[in-house]
């Protein structure tokens, strides 16, 4: 539906969140996207990773815990070793499994979180175990049968280690994994040691504090939406707030991370998900996933995975592309249907930076048009806006017609404890 149909206050809403947006969202001529294909995946996570910074010397100041091996390795002297690892725990451009197995280690299993050991399966897919084939090592699933790992499952081992690239929102599910594998090393008294990675998203917090009554797999601790800390971080917040079951304490060791802050601008190596392929869209991933929870499509299945948003039948804004299977998308939502919508793709990734909080205009505009002026569904009947957003206040609010400073309003108490509850676990500055 043309801009022009749309009433008066939807207009406005609209012209308000394009315009700060950029010409991508504004533009009047319709844009055809491409079709999907395995190729364009591959262009893409190679060419936006490369080209992720203006000044490489700032990626190359920034040391994870995994590039410190001098902190670590000695930790793991004669003991038999188990991994939570995935596509994204390099050092340098080497696996740690196969810098470990070079330097003779125990490896004894590896455990795979959400989208497997490589990392290329879809989100929520089932992960079998198995054997990788390079190494021959058996690979347990922590996505599949079980999340949690079990006794047998860890039987034998002296340490478990954590490497893994998180995003910083609440929904992304690695920290989920990281939560049931400190609460089995505490059960069986195995101590963790977590190698700290840079959060690209850990310049700012925004958004709601989980209801317990929500705590899903996608939201297991009463933090905000955008928690801005690392893996670390947030590991040790987790032992000293007493969220294990049972307030049990995992024995955590943190590496911590060398040349990075708070403030300190990084971008993944690797694409941390198979739909996270560029630094654009992890900025705007903790805001665009809440469409996950209505009937908008994100892109998934486009070369452009939250990077667009839109629909076939209610579209606000002109930009074209249709959801196609391929690669971490299976079957997308509204697979095969050309939608029409908006572009993110000409926002700079300072630009994004630089606004520290959540979107919320593309959420509001879209339910005002499609739920309120439509009177169409808009969120799943599976109530899995709910479960994203933490909270049943937001679809509330948006369903009440709430204005978005009167909704950024509602988490201001919440936001302010957090981040004084936070305090005694950073282990940068902000």
């Amino acid at each position: 539906m043309p801009i022009a149909r749309l009433n008066p206050r939807l207009l406005l809403l609209c012209v308000v969140w394009m315009l700060a947006l950029g010409p991508s969202c504004a533009q009047g001529a319709t844009k055809q996207a491409p079709p999907f294909d395995a190729d364009s995946t591959t262009v893409q996570s190679q060419t936006s990773t490369a080209s992720a910074y203006d000044d490489a010397q700032e990626l190359a100041s920034v040391a994870t815990g995994a590039d410190q091996t001098q902190r670590w390795l000695p930790l793991l002297a004669g003991k038999r070793i188990g991994l939570v690892v995935n596509q994204t725990s390099l050092i340098d451009q080497e696996h740690l499994v196969d810098t470990l197995l070079a330097l003779g280690q125990q490896i004894q299993v590896i455990f795979a979180p959400e989208h497997g050991f490589r990392g290329t399966a879809d989100a929520g897919a089932f992960i079998r175990d198995g054997v990788d084939e390079r190494s021959q090592l058996r690979v347990t699933s922590l996505y599949g049968a079980n999340k949690k790992p079990t006794k047998e499952q860890l039987q034998g081992l002296d340490l478990l280690i954590f490497d893994i690239q998180d995003v910083g929102a609440r929904f992304y599910t690695y920290i989920s994994t990281l939560h049931y594998v400190m609460e089995a090393c505490a059960e069986q008294g195995i101590p963790l040691l977590v190698l700290d990675r840079p959060n690209p998203n850990g310049h700012y917090t925004d958004g709601p504090i989980l209801d317990p009554a929500y705590r899903s797999f996608v939201g297991m601790h009463p933090i905000p939406v955008v928690h801005g800390m690392t893996v670390g971080e947030l590991a040790q917040m987790i032992n000293g707030e007493g969220w294990l079951a049972n307030k049990t304490k995992a024995k955590l060791t943190v590496v911590p991370c060398s040349g990075w802050d708070h403030k300190k601008r990084y971008a993944a190596p690797v694409p941390p998900s198979p739909n996270l392929r560029t630094e654009r869209s992890i900025l705007l991933y903790p805001s665009l996933c809440f469409f996950e929870g209505t009937v908008v499509s994100v892109g998934r299945g486009t070369p452009w995975p939250f990077e667009v948003i839109g629909h076939p039948s209610f579209s606000i804004g002109s930009f074209m592309f249709t959801p196609q299977p391929g690669p971490g998308a299976a079957h997308p939502l509204l697979e095969g249907e050309t939608c029409l919508g908006s572009s993110f793709q000409s926002l700079s990734v300072q630009a994004l930076r630089e606004q520290k909080q959540l979107m919320l205009g593309p959420l509001i505009a879209y339910h005002e048009f499609i739920s309120r002026q439509q009177a169409k569904p808009f969120f799943l009947e599976n109530g899995f806006f709910d479960r994203l957003a933490g909270t049943d206040q937001l679809r509330i609010q948006l369903e009440a017609g709430l204005s978005e400073d009167a909704i950024r309003a509602s988490w201001s108490e919440g936001l302010r404890a957090f981040r004084q509850a936070r305090k005694p676990y950073l282990l940068y500055p902000e």
